[in-house]
């Protein structure tokens, strides 16, 4: 009995020996920093926001993710390019560039907007998994915090990506809840081009907060410095230094970047559909939150709907708040010639891992403090608005500087979609201060 179970042990650990190397050779392993930025931007506060709109306008917004795909990708581009051609993540190259001071004000601001948006996210994903298992949603928040800095401080960066790189295929969920309900195509490709609605505060407000959830600071952060602990691990140099494989690798960013904000940009779509063809049709047309919205499609399309809804939240959730938790150490560690990377052991970049930590703990906190999850994403979309519009300008003159990429600077349609994306986040950065 002792030896089969033995040799049924043996077996086990063969087989997952074998589906672990057949996952490695797989193509979305293979894939690069792109495509778990994309699907980060889709975290718990950006469902809610696509949930909303989708609520109260219906159909009537799906134009919005059309616009914003070009302008995240090309902002998304010129970050991958600022990374792999100097080798150094964004917040370094500002602080080689621009006076220190617009350094030190950006990253403060990343810091404090990402916290905040870390607490929106983990109450969003504590509120899920009490509708999903029935466990209490503080204790599950605790959970998920814990668990989500230990993996990030004790799990290196190339083991950490491979599992982040799977939990994008929780995006699918968005699509699948699409087969669950009844839609009239025609009005959906009649709405994406020609929308209707009236242009007054609640749709402004509405459309402010989908350009502002989908090309968010954190991201750019994040992007520009995964291609350096990509550069890093794979052994390479930067390609300013050599640029044998420069080819090679510029057309490996615009195909992952391109592809995975697609990724991103149609999954938001679906959720905005998803819900305006479920709550909006039913005259629910108040979301607050990612979990308030899998709750109210129970009664409308299902049980089975409202699970896959929810187990989205979550597995995005598990992108994304390490994400915004990992950016904003790359920031800060940059500003303060700290060693960072999560290739790195603890011991090694004690600073950097302490960022993440303390920023995953004090959004935690907020749990128990009279700021409510809500306000928390209200202050960090606030905040996300104003440090965008600058960063974006900033960005745009990085790639497009050859003292600063050389010859690999970003083309003309990539910078003109810069300042197009500059332009729109500062309207939307303008109108969010217009009183109502």
């Amino acid at each position: 009995m002792h030896s089969n179970n033995v040799a049924n042990g043996s077996q086990g650990a063969k087989g997952l020996r074998t589906l672990l190397s057949r996952l490695k050779k797989h193509p979305l392993a293979r894939i690069g920093p792109g495509l778990i930025t994309g699907v980060a931007d889709d975290d718990p506060s950006g469902i809610a926001t696509y949930s909303q709109a989708g609520a109260q306008f219906g159909l009537n917004m799906l134009w919005t993710m059309p616009v914003a795909f070009p302008l995240m990708a090309a902002i998304q581009s010129m970050c991958a390019y600022i990374g792999r051609v100097t080798g150094k993540g964004l917040a370094a190259n500002i602080k080689a560039t621009f006076p220190r001071s617009v350094l030190l004000s950006v990253v403060l601001l990343l810091l404090v907007a990402n916290t905040f948006n870390i607490a929106a996210d983990i109450a969003a994903m504590g509120e899920t998994a009490e509708l999903v298992s029935g466990f209490n949603q503080h204790t599950m928040t605790v959970i998920f915090c814990l668990g989500i800095v230990v993996l990030e401080i004790f799990i290196p960066y190339h083991r950490y990506v491979f599992l982040l790189k799977w939990l994008t295929l929780s995006l699918l969920a968005y699509a699948a809840v699409l087969f669950t309900v009844h839609i009239s195509w025609g009005q959906v490709a009649l709405r994406t081009f020609f929308p209707h609605f009236t242009l007054n505060v609640d749709a402004a407000t509405v459309i402010v907060g989908i350009f502002g959830t989908t090309i968010s600071p954190y991201l750019f952060f994040w992007q520009a410095s995964e291609e350096v602990e990509d550069m890093q691990i794979h052994h390479g140099t930067r390609l300013l230094l050599d640029d044998q494989v420069a080819g090679p690798e510029l057309r490996r960013i615009r195909w992952d970047t391109w592809s995975g904000m697609f990724y991103s940009n149609i999954t938001s779509y679906f959720i905005i559909l998803a819900t305006a063809v479920t709550l909006n049709v039913a005259g629910v047309t108040n979301i607050e939150t990612a979990a308030q919205a899998a709750s109210a499609l129970r009664p409308l399309a299902g049980d089975f709907t409202s699970i896959i809804f929810a187990l989205g939240i979550l597995g995005v959730g598990l992108i994304g708040v390490p994400v915004l938790a990992g950016s904003a150490a790359y920031a800060v560690c940059e500003a303060m010639n700290w060693k960072w990377g999560l290739e790195r052991k603890a011991d090694d970049a004690r600073g950097f891992y302490g960022v993440i930590a303390v920023s995953t703990f004090a959004a935690l906190g907020i749990q128990y403090s009279p700021l409510s999850p809500m306000k928390a994403l209200f202050w960090s979309a606030v905040i996300n608005g104003v440090v965008a519009v600058p960063l974006l300008v900033v960005i745009t003159i990085l790639a497009s500087r050859k003292s600063v990429m050389g010859r690999f600077t970003a083309s003309r349609p990539i910078i003109a979609l810069g300042w197009i994306a500059a332009a729109v986040m500062g309207a939307a950065a303008v109108a969010m201060f217009i009183p109502g």
